[in-house]
């Protein structure tokens, strides 16, 4: 184990482990063999960072987090060599756990400038763009992907394999079964309540890019249907996708397995 000035000396720290300058590291935390910390980075008393996690400089990992724990999965081999990156400039707040992912070479990442809150969970094979929030208790199962810029309200549960897009708001308490497309208000069990407008008012979008989202969202959403098959015919037609928010609004329809959240009402 290696001791540094602005490491507490209760803190465990493996002597292979690389830590960047400036970084704090509070007492009774755990750095395993491996770790790579960028500058300026905060490690909280009691936090662990397990072996094959990458933090990017700037982040901050608060007590009782444990990042690059072994997959929740019954299958999964411990000798396993997986990882964890945490890009810069994110935050983790008390008690979130992040689990590395579940095969040889795989990484669960979490992008710059996230922040995640008290006691969420990012399972296996997550992967968050940049900007991402997470609040109190969110719990993520494996293999899912979040666009940047989305939030995702307390509690809310997210089922393994989804795709979420960016810019979109999922309620606090929400069951999300199904894929959610970008720029997208979710709530309850996978139900999709229009687009996320105060969101694309704080991320600076023209209005010329709202209109045509507001159009996409009508062609696809309303009158029930198959939505992937409407998200096609709307692609082919001059009025919709005008603007690169709607294109990738209806591209988002072209893949997936998990289908998507339906409109409760139109």
């Amino acid at each position: 184990m290696s001791q540094h000035p602005s490491h507490s000396p209760t803190a465990l720290i493996h002597a292979s482990a690389q830590i960047g300058e400036g970084t704090t590291v509070g007492p009774g935390a755990l750095i395993e063999d491996g770790v790579v910390i960028g500058s300026d980075c905060s490690i909280a008393a009691y936090a662990i960072i397990r072996r094959g996690t990458t933090l990017g400089d700037g982040v901050r990992v608060d007590s009782f987090c444990v990042v690059g724990g072994d997959p929740q999965s019954l299958g999964f081999d411990p000798a396993t060599l997986s990882h964890v990156e945490i890009g810069a400039r994110s935050v983790l707040r008390e008690a979130v756990t992040v689990n590395r992912a579940s095969s040889a070479g795989a990484t669960t990442r979490i992008g710059e400038g996230c922040f995640i809150m008290a006691n969420a969970h990012v399972a296996h094979d997550c992967l968050l763009k940049d900007g991402v929030i997470l609040a109190n208790n969110v719990m993520l199962a494996g293999h899912i992907q979040i666009g940047e810029k989305t939030f995702i309200g307390g509690g809310a549960g997210v089922h393994q394999f989804c795709r979420i897009g960016a810019h979109c708001m999922i309620a606090g308490n929400a069951s999300i079964t199904a894929d959610v497309p970008p720029y997208v208000m979710a709530a309850e069990r996978s139900e999709a309540h229009g687009l996320n407008l105060v969101g694309l008012k704080r991320g600076a979008f023209e209005q010329r890019e709202i209109r045509d989202l507001k159009r996409c969202y009508r062609a696809v959403f309303f009158g029930g249907g198959n939505l992937r098959r409407k998200a096609e015919e709307a692609a082919r037609e001059t009025e919709f996708g005008t603007t690169p928010a709607g294109a990738r609004f209806l591209s988002f329809f072209e893949g997936g397995k998990r289908g998507f959240v339906q409109s409760t009402r139109d």
